[in-house]
């Protein structure tokens, strides 16, 4: 092993540990198989360990099994704050693009439609739905618009004519951040997001029609309503240029900031705040108000989604499964030691896993668990899970957000070619629609880690189980 895995102490099958030395307060505790952690990059294991160093953290730092290299926090990585005991929160910890999260809808069409019209169908919704690097949509907010979306999230846009209000109990936060401050978010984060609500993006983005092809757990996937050949509509993207800025914006003001409140920092790219700080409230507010932004847009382009499936398939449904992000920090209640607290849960690159009976899941999920959507690499397949009762205590009901990068862009780009990444694909009955040679060699397949194995892994941890495996037909990329 490399000299970073050595330091691991195995616990497990699934789990390992980086216990504390130095100014690590908690241990580190990562998910994986022995192959998985073998393949993740020396930085994971000294990210967990940075950020174990942080004030206020609770329990340990985790890291899912598709953890790999990130920006402060690994991605994958997952760590809650006690405010009372001077916890912190860091916009590194949250992510660039806040609340980047998946969707997925449940149509009433069978397969064998979709096949006889897939070219079609890819057409129409690439037509529909602009995706890309500074993807520009059909709307337009004013300011007062703005203001009501950064308040409103995905009950906004049902408000607003772009969804359905049934919608709303299948969103994480009943698809409304109430604590979102629009008043915290700059003139150019607004401007840069005015003409972008409804667009994918560029990078690991997607809109995927797919196929239910396995069940494993029939009650679960009985109860979330998939079937063998059952056709859903799976949405990957997050609060575009808006997030970004804030991001941007936080992280630049929380490096000087940290200094200040007396926190030592053991990667600038940790830059944090006290919670209970101006500063600290500040970017809450603001993160938050992002996070709406980002339900907003996914609401938003299922709206387009139905409506480029009642044009070609007349009459059909397409009803939400669950939506739920995986950049996010929010205030959780969790027992820590005995004791219920409210702690600032961050969740990098990793999908809150609520077991059955949690409070917060509606009627219809709370016997099986919260649905938890993975994406897994493009043409490789997805995967469906419910969070389980034991992911409380192994990592703070949280598990993986999908298969993880094993290569960086700029690896994969040595490796492929767009064309042909497209045609390989095609070869196997996937069409790829994007307007970008270059995002599709960067997200060809072989440069993520195996889906199935993170997956699997996942499930023998504890962390979730695995319902039904999703593979594509159509893919929009960004």
């Amino acid at each position: 092993m490399a000299p970073e895995t050595m330091s691991l102490t195995r616990a497990g099958e699934y789990e390992w540990r980086i216990e504390p030395t130095g100014d690590m307060r908690v241990p580190a505790i990562l998910y994986a198989d022995e192959t998985l952690i073998r393949e993740m990059d020396d930085k994971v294991f000294e990210q967990a360990r940075n950020v174990a160093t942080l004030p206020g953290i609770v329990r340990a730092c985790y890291a899912m099994p598709d953890a790999h290299w990130g920006y402060g926090f690994p991605i994958g990585g997952v760590a809650a704050f006690d405010a009372e005991a001077g916890g912190v929160v860091s916009a590194g910890g949250v992510g660039f693009d806040i609340s980047c999260g998946v969707r997925t809808m449940l149509t009433d069409v069978e397969a064998p439609h979709i096949r006889r019209q897939q070219r079609e169908l890819a057409e129409a919704l690439f037509k529909k739905v602009p995706a890309g690097v500074g993807s520009h949509g059909a709307i337009r907010l004013s300011i007062e618009e703005m203001h009501d979306m950064l308040l409103g999230g995905a009950d906004w846009a049902v408000r607003s004519g772009w969804g359905e209000a049934c919608d709303l109990e299948r969103i994480e936060e009943h698809g409304c951040m109430k604590s979102g401050d629009p008043a915290f978010i700059s003139d150019k984060a607004k401007t840069r997001q005015r003409p972008e609500m409804g667009t994918l993006g560029s990078g690991n983005h997607y809109l995927e029609v797919q196929e239910v092809n396995e069940v494993f757990d029939e009650a679960a996937a009985e109860a979330f309503g998939l079937t063998l050949g059952r056709i859903v509509v799976t949405i990957h993207c997050g609060s575009r240029g808006l997030g970004h800025q804030v991001g941007t914006e936080f992280l630049a003001e929380m490096a000087v900031a940290a200094k200040e409140q007396g926190i030592a920092l053991p990667d600038r790219e940790l830059a944090c705040a006290k919670i209970n700080s101006e500063l600290g409230q500040r970017y809450l507010g603001a993160m938050w108000a992002a996070i709406n932004c980002a339900l907003a847009n996914r609401e938003i382009i299922g709206h387009f989604a139905r409506e480029v499936f009642d044009e070609i398939f007349p009459g059909a449904r397409l009803d939400l499964l669950y939506d739920v992000s995986h950049n996010t920090c929010k205030v959780e209640r969790h027992v820590i030691d005995g004791e219920e607290k409210s702690l600032f849960v961050h969740r990098k690159g990793a999908t809150r896993a609520f077991g059955p009976g949690h409070p917060d899941l509606p009627a219809g999920l709370k016997e099986i668990g919260q649905p938890v959507l993975i994406g897994g690499s493009m043409g490789t397949g997805s995967f469906v899970l419910a969070g389980t009762t034991t992911s409380e205590d192994r990592a703070l009901s949280s598990a993986c957000h999908g298969a993880g990068r094993r290569m960086s862009r700029h690896q994969a780009l040595k490796s492929w070619h767009g064309r042909q990444v497209v045609d390989d694909l095609a070869a196997k009955g996937i069409i790829i629609r994007s307007r970008s040679a270059r995002g599709i060699a960067e997200e060809a397949p072989g440069a993520y880690k195996d889906v199935t194995a993170v997956v699997d892994a996942t499930e023998h941890a504890g962390l979730a189980k695995k319902v039904a495996r999703l593979v594509p037909l159509v893919c929009i990329k960004g």
